[in-house]
């Protein structure tokens, strides 16, 4: 049984000046409707991470926290990719929380979905996916797309749930078993289901992006298949020994095969099958290698033992940790906008 309802919103965001104003209006919302009705506390917050952005989300959020205090900022010193902002957000959620739901700046993610994470939430679980109900909006190439990802990503053993991202709710014990997790290279949707704890499903519509252009082009969600497969599975590398090993029995077997014509007197006839061999095999070693190649790189970033986000500044209730000082800053209190303060004064 669920005992606290400390419920923090942990949201990345890259260059998201245009969407932010309504994401926040959205989600504030949302939370003081919660926070009324006695589902979550009232020292939940909204915590936007800003990911080293070079237009002006900072600056945003930073007005957002001093207007009302239940926004809540964390800036990366140099942009580090979505899932080490969002790890970041966690894990300054993690120090205060109950629990916390991830979701992305662009509201894509379904807000009004945010209810039903927080009442699996108080009915015990710990980990909450929300999973795509339908891909209806999607087009042809990126349903099909989506759909060979996660077959290959299982494939591959990377353990994902199909059509789930990153929109999902963890609680505090959840997140202090993803702290233990070390590696570097982050795919927080294979590792998530590696923790364990009960666990539960939330579907909800994904929409259209609010504003502003998409951060995953093609070529970024190959390279994000690519580290979630390398980071979560050494099955590319069985399947690496496995063809040479099948490569080696049919040379054997081509070798006898060779020696038997030879005896009975028939010489081979040209030499395609010679060049197609060794292009086919040279292949092979090239693909084997770039394989193996990936692992090694995972390795040597691994032992560096390099941190994996550095954070500037958090804005937490009117103090702003700098450096590791503590600042003063202005803010409205009891979770109340200056706007919302003076239409309870007109009532």
């Amino acid at each position: 049984m669920v005992m606290n309802n400390n419920v923090w919103l942990v949201v990345p965001c890259y260059k998201e000046e245009e969407v932010l104003p309504e994401t926040s209006t959205r989600l504030k919302s949302i939370m003081e409707d919660m926070i009324i009705r006695g589902k979550i506390s009232e020292s939940s917050k909204i915590c936007f991470v800003n990911d080293g952005s070079s237009d002006k989300t900072w600056e945003i959020i930073t007005s957002l926290c001093e207007d009302n205090s239940i926004f809540t900022g964390v800036n990366l010193a140099h942009n580090k990719g979505h899932q080490n902002a969002l790890l970041a957000g966690l894990m300054v959620a993690r120090k205060y929380a109950d629990a916390a739901i991830s979701l992305d700046a662009d509201l894509q993610d379904d807000v009004a979905a945010i209810e039903q994470f927080v009442d699996k939430f108080l009915e015990g679980k710990d980990i909450v996916y929300g999973v795509r109900s339908t891909r209806e909006t999607d087009t042809v190439f990126k349903r099909s797309t989506a759909r060979a990802f996660y077959k290959l990503m299982n494939f591959m053993g990377a353990n994902t749930l199909e059509d789930h991202a990153d929109y999902r709710l963890m609680s505090k014990r959840a997140l202090d078993a993803l702290s233990e997790y070390k590696e570097v290279n982050l795919f927080l949707r294979g590792i998530v289901p590696m923790i364990g704890f009960e666990t539960d499903i939330v579907y909800y519509e994904r929409h259209e992006r609010f504003a502003g252009e998409s951060k995953y082009p093609l070529k970024k969600m190959l390279s994000f298949a690519i580290d979630g497969i390398t980071s979560c599975s050494v099955k590319p590398i069985r399947m690496i020994t496995s063809v040479g090993l099948l490569m080696f029995t049919i040379s054997i077997i081509l070798l006898i095969y060779f020696f038997v014509i030879f005896l009975i007197g028939h010489t081979v006839a040209g030499w395609t099958t010679i060049v197609i061999s060794l292009w086919g095999i040279g292949g092979i070693i090239l693909l084997a290698l770039g394989v193996i190649g990936e692992y090694v790189g995972k390795i040597y970033m691994e032992v560096k033992e390099r941190p994996r986000y550095i954070i500037e500044s958090v804005l937490y209730e009117g103090e702003a940790y700098l450096g590791g000082k503590k600042m003063k800053y202005k803010t409205s209190s009891e979770g109340k906008s200056k706007k919302d303060k003076k239409k309870s004064k007109e009532k």
